[in-house]
């Protein structure tokens, strides 16, 4: 009985310090509005920013686009050539990738490859007292730090989805094409007759709240670590997995609601 209460007040615990980290981040996220709408960012910062998160992961992004594009096209033909539809693996290819796999991979990516580094960057500011040292000196670190970051992966996020789309669509009709032997004429037919623009809309929408939470989950963890070098790897760890948590449940209710609105 004692072993049983005891597991509910753990959990317990851990369900109010979970919905407490969800209220800071948005209090985050209103704090980093107000700067945004009062006072325009840094601009070479701001830059530095979008050349870190949007060009130097282009390069991960187009990979993984290709790659998982290809994988699809090739785990669904042979099931389709047993049907006799071959052409389905256009569609199919197609709108799995808008709807669903470019914007959530993306987003795992990017929270794995920048947020970790925001998270860590920030984190060692924050334990070797820099960030205590622009509050010194009236500088809100929320304006100089936060929203650089948040502007950056918000906007970039979106634009490497719909990038590493039109690869993985590329891709995986290219292998199902000229690898497997698809009729390329009907392939393609099909999959502009099922593809509308909303899909590419859907998948950018998604990429957006993705890239917002990620900024402001890593941001969060960064400039609120203690503990020294060990406190610095536990808010990287934790921002990025709740970074993915958050990309997983958003996609969830993103995928509700826009299919809503899709009719």
């Amino acid at each position: 009985m004692n072993f049983i209460i005891h597991n509910l007040n753990n959990l317990g615990l851990q369900i109010s310090d979970g919905i407490r980290e969800i209220g800071k981040v948005v209090m985050l996220l209103m704090e980093t509005i107000k700067w945004i709408l009062r006072v325009s960012p840094d601009r070479k910062n701001l830059v530095k920013q979008f050349y870190f998160v949007g060009v130097q992961s282009l390069p991960v992004v187009l990979v993984t686009g290709a790659f998982t594009g290809m994988v699809l096209a090739f785990s669904t033909y042979s099931e389709f050539q047993r049907l006799g539809v071959t052409s389905w693996v256009g569609p199919l290819v197609s709108k799995g990738l808008t709807q669903q796999l470019a914007p959530t991979l993306v987003g795992l990516m990017l929270a794995g490859r920048v947020g970790c580094a925001m998270a860590a960057e920030l984190g060692y500011m924050a334990v070797s007292e820099q960030i205590d040292a622009l509050k010194t000196m009236g500088v809100n670190p929320v304006k100089y730090l936060v929203v650089p970051r948040v502007i950056a992966f918000t906007a970039m996020t979106p634009l490497l989805t719909a990038f590493a789309m039109l690869i993985g669509i590329i891709g995986g009709l290219g292998l199902a094409v000229y690898g497997l032997g698809a009729e390329s004429h009907y392939i393609w037919t099909k999959t502009i007759d099922f593809m509308v623009g909303f899909d590419f809309v859907r998948g950018m929408i998604k990429g957006m709240v993705f890239g917002l939470s990620t900024a402001l989950i890593c941001c969060h963890k960064g400039i609120s670590a203690t503990g020294g070098a060990e406190g610095v790897g536990t808010a990287t760890t934790k921002g990025n997995v709740e970074s993915c948590i958050s990309i997983l449940a958003l996609n969830l209710f993103l995928t509700i609601i826009l299919g809503t609105i899709a009719g």
